[in-house]
């Protein structure tokens, strides 16, 4: 089976790689694991204020994944995997790569102006080195487009 890893944010390209990822794990078979990235808070003086502060960023992590989860569901997709970890986007990935060697390919979105964002530059400069292809989804595609090539 195949498996689908897509980093969920709340941005544009985020939500294409979704669409792509849950096109395909459909069209193939197979699941998809969404992972949302929590950076790590800058250091606060007040231990409550800091507890708070990432408790909230956490509740809006999950609830972006949630959301993600229910999209694909409604898509006919198999209930995916989620995740929520705290840490360096870029280490975290590495990490749950390591520890999920069932993924099949890492999926990633492009934006769609500017540049391609710090993990798509760091993962597709670093693909040779990763235990999966890396697929680089472009932010500017339509969901018609999308459908047909996935």
């Amino acid at each position: 089976m195949r498996v689908y890893l897509v980093i969920m944010d709340e941005t544009d390209e985020a939500n294409v790689a979704l669409r792509f990822a849950s096109r395909r794990a459909v069209r193939t078979g197979g699941t998809v694991h969404l992972l949302a990235l929590l950076p790590r808070q800058q250091f606060v003086a007040f231990g409550a204020i800091q507890a708070t502060i990432e408790e909230e960023a956490r509740v809006r992590a999950e609830a972006l994944v949630t959301a993600a989860a229910g999209s694909l569901l409604s898509e006919g997709a198999k209930p995916p995997v989620i995740a929520v970890i705290s840490g360096d986007g870029v280490q975290v990935i590495r990490d749950y790569l390591a520890q999920h060697p069932e993924v099949s390919a890492l999926v990633l979105g492009a934006a769609a102006s500017g540049g391609p964002g710090p993990l798509v530059s760091h993962f597709t400069a670093n693909a040779g080195q990763l235990p999966c292809p890396v697929y680089i989804i472009p932010g500017s595609m339509a969901e018609g487009e999308l459908d047909r090539l996935s």
